[in-house]
């Protein structure tokens, strides 16, 4: 029987050894599966939604493309869709987080049924967007859109036993906010543990905080904080009307339990700030910025951080208005000014200008020159001189064309002018076409002279055909009148 037992004793060891190795391999594979389950469990969801509204030209596209890293200016109408990537480089999880974007139109807001249901509402964030550029618009806007909100979340029909749960998360997230130097300090992109047991102790909510509570996170953004210097200049706002504007703003902040914050793509200010705080609210992403309010132009204030008395130091810089005032009493929309397009003047052509000119001078009366106005004891034909000097009469010329120098005192003065042109016509003809050392050359040449002068001075440039036709009229004209004029009255002495 000994032996027997002494080689059953060795089996039973073997035995022993390989139930062991097979409770080990079960082991690891119970870890194995339980990390997978683990790792499945603790992936980023998916389904969330972001739900942007505002005006048109307010920024909402324009800044939720900035923030998926596209750069683009469409601009879509009803309701358009994004999506922004969300990594989370601890657990090396990607997922995708869906905005909708409804158009500025009232009309379209219909189209909130294909963006939120019943089953999603759960899984939303309201971003209200409003353009400080236009600083006027802000609360109209936002209590617009929040009413749009409210009447559609009043429309999924959810039940009151699960829109009950909804708003005490609200009022639990707003209660339990604290301090980044209060948390404790660890990655960026580490998501904060769920709270399994109620430590510490929860605040009551203060006056006027979640009065407005619509069950889902509400976050306000300021696009286009870059045209505070512009307001500045151009309708000169003060401090007084930046802080009563963020005062009102940060009043509707609390009534909603929402997040506030200002932002600008043209200089790219608070845009990685917005990313954050938006991953945070939607994945529990660990956030660790406090709330900024001393740049007029970059506030951010998380939800849960603002109360009347913080917003009551805004109201210390007062002078010209009080807190209680209307919003649109103060911030008042600018009048319209009128931009009237300035006729565009086409200079015409320079030919066509000249004609114009020319056929204006051709109907203006002819001007009266000066041998109507010389007194008659001056010769047509004498260089000018001084009026006080009172020179003898000059010498007439031997020509025959200049035989009739003086005009008698008893002729018209239009008779005299007509015989003065006479003589320069004949002039400048005997000039030109005189030879050297005919006779009469030399006082044509004394009369030549002096009407040069006077042609000089008067600036006229006659041309020969002109003048050939003009001195035969007058020529005939002229001695028509002499031969009139020689058949003087008697005198007094010949009576």
């Amino acid at each position: 029987m000994a032996p027997v037992l002494e080689k059953q004793l060795p089996g039973a060891v073997v035995a022993g050894d390989n139930n062991n190795e097979e409770e080990e391999g079960q082991n690891l594979w119970t870890s194995i599966l339980s990390e997978v389950s683990t790792r499945s469990s603790s992936k980023l969801p998916s389904g969330k939604n972001i739900l942007v509204f505002g005006e048109d030209g307010s920024g909402k596209t324009t800044i939720m493309a900035k923030l998926q890293g596209a750069d683009h200016n469409k601009k879509g109408r009803g309701l358009e869709y994004l999506y922004l990537n969300v990594h989370d480089e601890d657990r090396d999880d990607l997922t995708r987080c869906n905005v909708w974007i409804l158009d500025g139109d009232l009309h379209h807001k219909g189209l909130l049924k294909f963006a939120v249901s019943t089953h999603s509402i759960h899984d939303c964030l309201a971003v209200f967007v409003v353009d400080m550029s236009r600083p006027w618009t802000i609360m109209e806007s936002l209590q617009k859109w929040a009413s749009v909100l409210r009447d559609h979340v009043d429309k999924l029909k959810i039940p009151p036993e699960e829109m009950r749960e909804m708003e005490q998360k609200m009022v639990k997230a707003f209660q339990e906010y604290t301090e980044p130097e209060d948390a404790t300090p660890s990655s960026p992109q580490i998501r904060a543990p769920t709270a399994g047991d109620d430590e510490g102790v929860v605040l009551p909510l203060g006056d006027g905080a979640l009065t407005h509570n619509l069950g889902i996170p509400v976050l306000i953004v300021c696009t286009k904080c870059d045209a505070v210097s512009v307001l500045e200049k151009e309708h000169d706002y003060r401090e007084e009307h930046f802080d009563f504007i963020q005062s009102h703003i940060r009043r509707f902040c609390l009534k909603y339990g929402a997040g506030l914050i200002y932002t600008s793509v043209k200089e790219e200010k608070n845009l990685d700030l917005l990313y954050k705080y938006i991953v945070h609210k939607m994945y529990d992403f660990q956030f660790t910025t406090a709330a900024l309010v001393v740049e007029k132009d970059a506030v951010f204030i998380p939800s849960g951080w603002d109360n009347e008395k913080k917003i009551g130091i805004l109201h210390e810089n007062f002078t010209t208005v009080r807190p209680e005032d209307p919003f649109e009493d103060f911030i008042i929309k600018p009048p319209v000014r009128k931009f009237v397009h300035d006729k565009e003047i086409n200079a015409e052509d320079e030919q066509v200008f000249l004609m114009k000119q020319q056929s204006l001078l051709a109907k203006q009366p002819a001007t009266p020159t000066r041998g109507a106005t010389e007194s008659p004891g001056r010769t047509a034909s004498g260089s000018p001189r001084p009026a006080g000097r009172a020179g003898q009469p000059n010498v007439t010329s031997g020509s025959p064309m200049t035989a009739v120098k003086k005009p008698d005192p008893n002729m018209k003065g239009a008779a005299a002018n007509e015989g003065v042109l006479a003589n320069f016509f004949n002039s400048l003809l005997s000039k030109k076409t005189g030879a050297p050392g005919s006779p009469g050359s030399a006082g044509t040449g004394v009369v030549g002279a002096g009407v040069q002068g006077s042609a000089k001075k008067t600036g006229q440039k006659p041309g020969l055909t002109d003048v050939q036709a003009e001195l035969d009229r007058m020529t005939r004209k002229q001695d028509s009148m002499v031969s009139a004029n020689n058949i003087q009255p008697p005198t007094e002495n010949e009576a």
